[in-house]
């Protein structure tokens, strides 16, 4: 006959193991949570809010669709927010390159910050057109994330 403490070792693992048995399904039904793709207008909203500097509208049509769409989209928001705060870094940086035009420094300087815009603004469309949010570099984050 086995000692009392076996029995009881026994009844302890056969019990943890009917535990486990029951929990193992309910971790199988449980599927993550995936965000909700945007919707066509979403990526149109986005995407004019970057190529915006091509419009020559700049700050405005970034600021009008932040304002306009931040209750109604996260995604729509979050591209309008980067648009803004990119195109208010870009008039800070070239206020600041106008005085160094005097020297002649500001006109390269100048000419490097409209391709450069360009080319950001191009590549944050393409990034809003799949779906994504693209973080400008050398950005000031002026407008936050909060409501």
């Amino acid at each position: 006959m086995a000692p009392m403490g076996m029995d009881v070792r026994n009844d302890i693992e056969a019990d943890n193991t009917a535990r486990l048995e029951r929990i193992k399904p309910m971790e199988t039904q449980m599927q993550p949570h995936s965000p909700v793709p945007p919707t066509g207008n979403d990526k149109i909203w986005s995407i004019l809010s970057h190529l915006s500097v091509l419009f020559g509208v700049g700050i405005v049509l970034p600021l009008v669709v932040y304002l306009a769409m931040r209750h109604e989209s996260e995604y729509v928001t979050a591209n309008a927010r980067e648009a803004l705060n990119f195109h208010l870094s870009l008039l800070i940086y070239v206020l600041c390159c106008v005085p160094l035009t005097l020297i002649l420094l500001g006109i390269p300087l100048l000419i490097i910050l409209g391709v450069g815009s360009l080319v950001l603004a191009i590549i944050a469309a393409v990034k809003a057109s799949d779906g994504g949010t693209y973080r400008y570099p050398l950005t000031l984050r002026l407008v936050g994330s909060g409501s």
